[in-house]
């Protein structure tokens, strides 16, 4: 099998691991894995690239693995992307309906969504998303898509994600320089929802909290429609540096004890419960309560939780999110970490896991790989977008793919 228009490439470069999934769609529609690769992520820091050619072999290592178990060649990879250099933004945009019955066409939602997007923006930054909430015709509010309605003024709320042009150029780069094109770039914390949210949680309003190596992701929901996202500097890596620290341990020792026996909630451990942590420099191990070390781990995940509830909170309807969040990513595997959460957050905490997938699902039913399997989704959808787009004059969603395609075509294919 070849990759063909129904072979699709989710490649989530984070800062711990970088991660390949190719699925393919079958004759009935299913979304099928076919193959999972990992790689440990080297050149990378908080999502961005520090040393090109150590993420270059990282990209190919999860890729190759990726491809000979599905047995295909790919070509192509939808990416994500995150890092603190990740600003998002709500605009309006207002038009006069053009056409002279005040029939509302493809072409006027285009425009709206073009007049929302006249924000300032820096010269160093550049939109990677521009996501319709929703469309007002006439102070009639809450329209998801108004083409074929008739009005005379065409309103429009969009959510708009700028990224540094540095970082994602050399995303890009990096991607290339392993033998694959850039199909789209897309924000981390967008492609996770696309894998762990349920339409209902959309609607009721909820958060994404993506936890990490590097980084933990922000997105809230509310009524349909992404509302905020926002990019925390802090993750599972400043766990385990914590613990390096604290026990004067080795990180990868350090790393060990965390996935082994970390807690984030030092009451839930017994102050009896004992193990051992090897030495520096040849000095000898020794034991330490599990309690101290939960006792260390605390303080770092309500940080990150303390943070994560500012942004839900820059929002007027933060009370109304009744989904309550949803937490993803390695580091919400932790034991503790769902207690920790609902105690800070004060809303009700599920770990989400990837659904909807056929094949080999059950090697990806792993928070860890979120990101991964929302990336194949999201590739999915947007073929049905442009599928859609090809019976109408253009896609009633502008800017959520075309722009950045236009970007890459620009920068590395002229």
């Amino acid at each position: 099998m070849g990759q063909g228009a129904r072979t699709f490439v989710g490649l989530d470069i984070g800062t711990t691991k970088i991660s390949c999934i190719i699925a393919d769609m079958n004759g009935t529609g299913e979304l099928r894995v076919v193959g999972v690769g990992n790689a440990p992520s080297e050149g990378l820091r908080r999502g961005v690239v520090v040393d090109l050619e150590k993420t270059v072999a990282s990209i190919e290592r999860a890729v190759d693995e990726a491809q000979r178990m599905a047995g295909v060649t790919v070509k192509h990879a939808t990416a994500g992307i995150a890092g603190d250099h990740i600003r998002s933004i709500n605009s309006r945009g207002v038009i006069a309906v053009s056409r002279k019955d005040n029939e509302i066409a493809p072409g006027d939602v285009e425009r709206v969504v073009e007049a929302a997007k006249t924000v300032a923006i820096p010269m160093d930054r550049e939109i990677i998303h521009v996501i319709p909430q929703e469309f007002i015709v006439d102070d009639q509010d809450g329209i998801k898509d108004p083409v074929g309605m008739s009005g005379v003024r065409l309103e429009a709320e969009v959510h708009i994600i700028t990224g540094a042009v540095t970082s994602a150029r050399n995303i890009c780069r990096a991607i290339q320089r392993a033998g694959l094109k850039v199909q789209d770039l897309v924000l981390e914390p967008l492609a996770s929802s696309h894998a762990v949210l349920g339409p209902d949680e959309r609607d009721l309003g909820v958060v994404v909290l993506d936890i990490g190596g590097g980084t933990t992701d922000v997105a809230v929901f509310f009524e349909g429609s992404i509302r905020h996202t926002a990019i925390i500097p802090f993750g599972g890596a400043n766990v385990t540096n914590d613990i390096a620290i604290g026990l004067r341990t080795p990180i990868d020792k350090a790393e060990q004890i965390k996935i082994q026996y970390g807690c984030a909630l030092s009451s839930l451990v017994s102050p009896e419960a004992r193990l051992t942590v090897s030495g520096v420099g040849g000095r000898a191990d020794r034991e330490i309560s599990r309690h101290v070390l939960a006792s260390m781990i605390e303080p770092r995940m309500e940080e990150i939780f303390h943070l994560a509830n500012k942004e839900v909170k820059k929002n007027h309807f933060a009370e109304l999110l009744g989904g309550g969040v949803v937490l993803t990513g390695g580091t919400s595997l932790m034991s503790g970490v769902v207690e920790l959460a609902e105690q800070v957050l004060e809303m009700p905490v599920r770990i989400g896991l990837p659904q909807g997938l056929g094949g080999l699902a059950a090697n990806v039913a792993d928070p860890r790989y979120s990101t991964g399997v929302g990336l194949v989704i999201h590739a999915v959808q947007a073929q049905h977008m442009e599928g859609v787009s090809s019976t109408r004059d253009r896609t009633a969603f502008p800017g959520r793919r075309q722009g950045m395609r236009e970007w890459f075509t620009q920068l590395f294919y002229h």
